[in-house]
């Protein structure tokens, strides 16, 4: 018999306390160095427990990754936000705390996010990462994402490019 410690679930209310956290780790492991540091501070300050409940009470499109019982990581997703064309669902944010990085979680996200846009019919899939996060573009890389585009985020008077990635 196997058992399965990881878990791709809906977000539930009770887990805002647990997404707050996962934020703030992945974040930090993710973006210091890259974000500014007072805006990447800012930005952490500003997504407290308070504000995932909010999200929660929105019944927004949100699975965290369950392991063990500790939220390691989220995805959020949903109607892909450039409009019409041939991708039309989008992953908005896919995050995992480092601890749990490397192991094939991060795809379990994706995954589960990807099986929620096609159950909703939102074929054709978007997600966009800063260039310089490195881990992430190699991950969607991996993934068989296809990298079709550029935009910029401005944090400060620092300007960072983004990739949008596409799959069929």
């Amino acid at each position: 018999m196997s058992v399965d410690v990881a878990q791709v679930r809906p977000a539930r209310p009770k887990d805002a306390d647990a997404l707050a956290a996962a934020y703030e780790e992945a974040w930090r492991g993710a973006y210091q160095g890259i974000i500014p540091h007072l805006d990447l501070e800012r930005m952490i300050a500003r997504r407290g427990a308070v504000w995932w409940e909010r999200v929660l009470r929105r019944r927004a499109s949100l699975l965290v990754l369950d392991f063990g019982g500790q939220v390691a990581g989220y995805v959020t997703f949903g109607r892909c936000r450039i409009g019409r064309g041939p991708y039309r669902g989008e992953i908005f944010e896919l995050y995992l705390c480092p601890t749990y990085q490397g192991l094939g979680l991060g795809t379990k996200l994706f995954d589960g996010a990807r099986q929620k846009l096609r159950e909703w019919r939102l074929h054709g899939l978007l997600v966009w990462a800063l260039a310089d996060n490195e881990a992430a573009c190699d991950f969607y890389i991996r993934l068989g994402g296809r990298p079709i585009a550029e935009g910029a985020e401005s944090f400060s008077g620092t300007t960072l490019r983004k990739i949008a990635f596409v799959w069929r």
